[in-house]
């Protein structure tokens, strides 16, 4: 399995983009393997124009006790552009509360991996994450009590 520094990735992600960025405080047995960073075109409504505009995408994956994979997404992005963004062939299924927060769930079908999706207001800038891979229930609700549990990272500006 290769090694990925969550933490130093998602610094940079913090210092970078102008939407809160959360590092998940994991149990142990959890393994962080891959990033990114990518982009939605026309991905979030900006709140003053009302325009449609770039959203970005800070993506990492980990490795789950139960070996499998994992995906946290963290985006200024809209609820549905970001899910669609993941798989564009899933619909709204249901709510996970997940230590009294609410997470959307959007399934597929046959062979498509669920996605899990809240929004977090934090300092007046939302942010929306996603988790989506091949994972248990337990892994999703995991990985969403980690990350939304944990205080935005301060930017080094």
């Amino acid at each position: 399995i290769p090694t990925y520094d969550a933490a130093a990735a998602l610094q940079d992600d913090a210092n970078a983009l102008n939407f809160p960025i959360r590092l998940p405080v994991l149990p142990a047995g959890w393994q962080s393997n891959s990033g990114t960073r990518t982009g939605i075109e026309a991905g979030r409504t900006d709140p003053g124009s009302g325009e449609r505009q770039r959203a970005v995408v800070a993506r990492v994956g980990y490795i789950a006790p139960s070996k499998m994979y994992v995906s946290l997404s963290q985006s200024d992005a809209d609820e549905i552009a970001l899910v669609q963004s993941i798989h564009n062939s899933v619909y709204p299924s249901g709510v996970q509360d997940v230590d009294g927060v609410k997470w959307v769930v959007y399934q597929g079908g046959e062979g498509t991996e669920p996605v899990w999706t809240t929004r977090l207001g934090a300092l007046g800038r939302p942010v929306q994450l996603a988790i989506t891979g091949a994972g248990s229930t337990d892994d999703f609700r995991t990985l969403a009590s980690a990350t939304q549990t944990q205080t935005p990272l301060t930017p080094n500006r």
